[in-house]
């Protein structure tokens, strides 16, 4: 998680703003995969942070320019 957070620091994939008035963030979760090798043993441990899209309303939120994966 945290070579994550600092992937998405260095390339500047987000900013954090103040949320508008009468406004509702949209929820995100961590997604977690092990990446295995020919024997099936562990050689990577990865983790994804992702917007949870089917929150969105169409028309409204699908808009706005947002990567649901960073």
């Amino acid at each position: 998680m945290i070579d994550e957070l600092k992937s998405i620091e260095k390339n500047q994939t987000w900013e954090l703003i103040k949320l508008p008035g009468g406004k509702k963030a949209i929820d995100f979760k961590w997604v977690f995969k092990l990446k295995l090798n020919l024997e099936g043993k562990i050689v990577k441990h990865k983790a994804r942070l992702v917007a949870k899209g089917f929150l969105w309303k169409e028309g409204f939120n699908y808009t706005e320019v947002l990567s649901p994966v960073a």
